[in-house]
């Protein structure tokens, strides 16, 4: 990581384990049966999206699911199965951040949801037994709070010019590769983290 003085990572397939199809499962358990149709890579169903910046209030995004799957349930149900994809943070994964921090100036950039951060906090905490993941971070932006999601070239264009960042000097590490291209296009280093790969693997 030669005249690397920053990097930006990637939260969901990361730091976190992701399992898209367990929250699929979920839904079509509850009676969604063409759940699979609209949610994933693409988004088919606008509102994943608008949730996703912050445009739709949680009760607006829970409405919708009931709507798209026609279920009866109750919220905290929906919102399990919504949260089912969410597995584990390894803390080796932790410690090599906190490892890192002594060396690089270390930033988090997510495409999330309020619901998803909430469990996401809890599944941290109970892994590091207190202590919050922002906390990891010199700053962590999340799409829903910041109005814009990756690979837009705007979004990294933010987080580049709020912390006086050189494309150059930082490192933006995801697993979609889709984001990698966002990264690069808007001057960053972007760094694809392959399939079976995980940020322990790779050389910092």
């Amino acid at each position: 990581m030669k005249e690397i003085k920053n990097i930006i990572f990637d939260l969901g397939g990361v730091l976190i384990n992701l399992d898209n199809k367990l929250t699929e499962k979920a839904f079509v358990d509850l009676g969604a049966k063409d759940f699979h149709q609209y949610f994933g890579h693409g988004f088919a169903a606008s509102f994943f999206k608008e949730y996703e910046v912050g445009k739709i209030s949680d009760k607006e995004f829970i409405a919708a699911l009931r709507k798209l799957g026609s279920l009866t349930v109750s919220d905290a149900v929906i919102i399990d199965a919504w949260n089912a994809l969410l597995l584990d943070i390894p803390p080796e994964r932790i410690d090599l951040l906190k490892k890192l921090r002594s060396k690089y100036r270390l930033f988090l950039f997510s495409n999330t949801n309020a619901l998803h951060m909430v469990k996401v906090n809890e599944i941290f905490e109970e892994t590091v037994k207190g202590g919050k993941l922002d906390e990891l971070f010199e700053k962590a932006y999340y799409s829903n709070l910041m109005g814009m999601r990756k690979p837009t070239v705007e979004s990294f264009q933010y987080i580049i010019n709020e912390n006086m960042l050189l494309g150059h000097e930082t490192v933006f590490v995801d697993d979609a590769l889709v984001n990698v291209e966002g990264a690069n296009a808007a001057g960053l280093k972007g760094y694809y983290l392959e399939p079976g790969k995980t940020i322990l693997d790779i050389e910092w």
